[in-house]
């Protein structure tokens, strides 16, 4: 009998800009990351996407949002570690909140997060690839199967 696949695993995540500036977290739990993403998680049965991302963004930051449209849909597969996951990113304001310094994530994954400009972002290794554009530009991407790479 062959061996089951694995299920792609479903993730949402908030394009956040406020003031020209994106709000990013680490990817990777530790301070050794250098990769940098938009906050948001794996989604639980039975719960929708936006309460997903409503719990994430605020247990990553400690801040309340509002969902509004998707803006981009992302794959990342890792095929050595059985690992593929889809993100649907949607675009969010801030309604509650600002970033504490002292918040922490109760999964102490996101260890940092900061707000930066288009420029700024060349300067960073975000992921995905697409995320600059989309953030700051407008429309809705599909940015393929990519590689997921090593913090």
């Amino acid at each position: 009998m062959p061996e089951p696949r694995p299920v792609p695993r479903l993730a949402a995540r908030a394009v956040i800009v406020e003031d020209g500036q994106l709000l990013l977290v680490n990817a990777f739990a530790g301070p050794h990351t250098t990769l940098w993403c938009a906050p948001g998680g794996g989604a639980e049965m039975g719960a929708s996407l936006p309460d997903t991302l409503i719990r994430e963004v605020f247990e990553e930051t400690g801040l309340t949002i509002a969902v509004g449209d998707p803006c981009l849909v992302n794959e990342f597969h890792a095929p050595e570690r059985h690992f593929h996951q889809v993100e649907v990113f949607f675009r969010a304001q801030v309604t509650r909140g600002t970033l504490d310094p002292g918040w922490r994530d109760p999964e102490d994954i996101v260890t940092d997060r900061r707000w930066v400009t288009y420029t700024e972002m060349a300067a960073l290794r975000v992921k995905p690839d697409s995320l600059a554009d989309v953030a700051f530009g407008v429309g809705f991407a599909y940015d393929p199967l990519e590689r997921l790479i090593n913090p």
